[in-house]
């Protein structure tokens, strides 16, 4: 069989644990046998991240940028069990986080919805989409522990040398703080990608913040997104025939429970966080969330929304199969290859991309699924299989 031909490298990043051996099996099978891939790889393993000092994670965030597109297997966020584990000399930030603020970009995840598995929200009739923003906040926070009493203040020096100062709490003991920041430069370009990406996909757009709480920093997101939208996507919205408007998160959060979804959610960067895995965990598994890094500058990055899985590792270790689901993975790749293509002009490619999504959700949807998936499908399953049977199952379609 003829191979499809690649015209521009996909810059692949390759990750951790289980997630970093079903990424080799999906290439091996699912990719090589049909296209000559060509990639500019790195290495992004937590090991291989602290012997470069981390300046893998840079090299890898500049190659998207020269590139155009980049796929990303799930990676390792380290904490202090985690460095006495992998016998760590540094705890880096989160190489997606990292990656994040090179790109400047805004980060969409979404369902990858099956007829067989329900929402666990039974009023959901369509997919709701994440859009979170994917710079600063507790990402990018300076933190400090206080081993006594005294008075911790917030200290903004002016480029002339002026200064301004916020008391933050006196101290009768120990404790903690914890300083975040957010550029305007950076809201406005996730206000406009969320407008952009609501406008395409023609559904409404809500975004929600706590400005009530946090007057200043919460308030300068809701007031952006409102400068944003009052001067350039007014008229665009309307006549997209979708709505735009504004509430509190705990609001928003009553609002989506009882609503039908089909809109996007736009939100913060820690609330995008923990609300994309509440998204996917009611709409089936984690491992059935695509995610797509958009950058203003016209460059994707496609992962899984999903951790490592770290226990399925573990059990790997000792031999056994697990059955952890691949899907999410395989989107990943099946979006950067599809993006690549489309950039490129390849029709070939593009027909690939969509033949291996329709392979991996009719496998589902014919009743053969991994465990995590087995336990919610309606009917049951046909046969639950492990993540390399199931992968086999997907090329045989292919």
């Amino acid at each position: 069989m003829t191979k499809i031909n690649m015209k521009t490298p996909l810059v692949e990043i390759d990750g951790d644990e289980m997630t970093r051996v079903l990424w080799e099996v999906i290439k091996e099978k699912l990719l090589s046998p049909f296209i000559e891939l060509k990639t500019e790889y790195y290495d992004l393993g937590l090991s291989n991240r602290d012997n470069t000092n981390d300046e893998v994670t840079v090299q890898s965030a500049h190659a998207i940028k020269k590139y155009g597109v980049g796929v990303k297997c799930a990676t390792i966020t380290a904490n202090t069990a985690r460095q006495k584990e992998y016998n760590l000399k540094h705890l880096h930030p989160s190489p997606n986080a990292t990656i994040r603020a090179i790109l400047d970009g805004t980060v969409f995840r979404k369902p990858i919805s099956v007829n067989r598995i329900k929402p666990s929200v039974i009023t959901w009739k369509a997919p709701i989409v994440i859009g979170r923003h994917a710079y600063g906040d507790v990402y990018k926070a300076a933190e400090m522990e206080i081993d006594g009493p005294g008075k911790v203040e917030m200290v903004y020096t002016k480029s002339d040398g002026t200064e301004r100062r916020v008391k933050i709490a006196d101290f009768e003991g120990s404790g903690i703080v914890q300083g975040m920041h957010n550029y305007d430069e950076s809201i406005k370009s996730f206000a406009r990608a969320c407008f952009l990406y609501a406008i395409n996909e023609k559904i409404p757009l809500w975004f929600a913040t706590k400005d009530t709480i946090s007057k200043t920093y919460d308030g300068r997101f809701k007031a952006i997104f409102e400068e944003i939208y009052e001067t350039e996507f007014k008229e665009k919205c309307a006549a997209a025939g979708i709505e735009y408007f504004y509430t509190l998160i705990d609001d928003a959060v009553a609002r989506v429970v009882k609503s039908e979804g089909g809109f996007l959610w736009a939100c913060k960067n820690y609330d995008g966080d923990v609300q994309s895995d509440m998204i996917a965990s009611a709409a089936g598994s984690l491992a059935m969330m695509t995610s797509v890094l958009v950058s203003p500058s016209g460059v994707f990055e496609y992962e899984a929304a999903h951790g490592t899985v770290q226990q399925h590792y573990y059990r790997w270790q000792k031999g056994e199969k697990t059955s952890t689901n691949p899907a999410a993975l395989i989107f990943a790749w099946s979006g950067a290859l599809s993006k690549r293509a489309e950039l490129d002009g390849l029709s070939d490619l593009t027909d690939f991309a969509r033949r291996l999504e329709k392979a991996v959700l009719s496998t589902i949807e014919d009743g053969i699924m991994t465990g995590d998936l087995a336990k919610l499908s309606d009917p049951p399953p046909v046969k639950v299989l492990n993540s390399w049977e199931f992968i086999d199952e997907i090329s045989s379609r292919l």
